[in-house]
């Protein structure tokens, strides 16, 4: 299965979108969007963003957990990472945003529909 974007829409009727890889694995989510046009203009910053490293933010949980967190070009997270084992895993976490975010689909189960 392709990677893809997902956006879905809470019972409070906010959105967020998940990047899924290629093995159905959830690798960046992102905030809640009171729009759904607003979880799509955050899709393009993800696939903007995740072809320069330094928009990454490297970091360890209050527990010791790596993870990682996207920044956009104004600073803002626009998604964050599951916790990781060891940073290797966190690292090869960012790698898979890197290649998959830019040609990542976005899938459009209704959820976005007025």
């Amino acid at each position: 299965m392709p990677a893809k974007f997902i956006i879905s829409k809470s019972a409070g009727g906010e959105y967020s979108f998940a990047l899924k890889a290629e093995n159905g694995e959830t690798i960046l989510a992102s905030q809640m969007y009171t729009r759904a046009s607003s979880a799509r203009e955050g899709i393009d910053a993800v696939r903007s963003s995740a072809l320069r490293d330094e928009m990454f933010e490297r970091l360890t949980s209050v527990r010791g957990e790596p993870y990682f967190t996207l920044k956009s070009s104004n600073g803002q997270v626009i998604g964050t990472s599951e916790m990781y084992a060891t940073t290797r895993s966190r690292d090869s976490g960012i790698e898979s945003v890197r290649r998959n975010a830019p040609s990542a689909s976005l899938e459009d189960d209704g959820a976005t529909r007025p």
